[in-house]
């Protein structure tokens, strides 16, 4: 609708993208992804020799919240839920998380939605605190089972 008398022309509507243009982030995205998961799955972590082993665990003997993350995708790769959550259990948690996130991402991609993804200072302080409650806890000898 054009402007009335007097009034000063407003922005010019967005075009709307094409729906292949919407969708290479996240469909990018995840064929990272599935590509990362798909060498780790082929080139077996257990092996020794296929990855470089972790430098805080080698310097320190301190398992890193990171530790067995290879491992667990490996399993969850293979259907070894157990086995992933034995090796990494924040890690195969965050696959979930990614799942789900990336399908919001994915959805509102595809309806034109701006796509907002935003955690307040108490969820980042809460997620650290998580990670380093998990990380203290592997280490100790009754946390062991946390320990990859």
């Amino acid at each position: 609708m054009p402007p009335g008398p007097g009034m000063p022309p407003g922005p010019a509507p967005r075009a709307q993208a094409p729906l292949v243009r919407r969708v290479a982030a996240p469909l990018g995205a995840m064929g990272a992804v599935v590509a990362a998961f798909a060498y780790v799955g082929a080139v077996d972590p257990n092996e020794p020799g296929h990855y470089p082993v972790c430098p805080l665990l080698r310097l320190t003997g301190i398992y890193c919240p990171g530790c067995g993350g290879l491992r667990s995708a490996h399993a969850f790769v293979h259907g070894d839920l157990a086995a992933a959550l034995g090796s990494n259990a924040v890690a195969t948690v965050g696959y979930g998380i990614f799942a789900v996130v990336w399908a919001l991402w994915l959805v509102r991609a595809i309806r034109a939605r701006p796509v907002r993804f935003e955690l307040g200072t108490g969820w980042w302080w809460g997620i650290g605190g998580l990670l380093l409650a998990f990380t203290v806890l592997r280490n100790l000898p009754f946390g062991a089972v946390l320990a990859p």
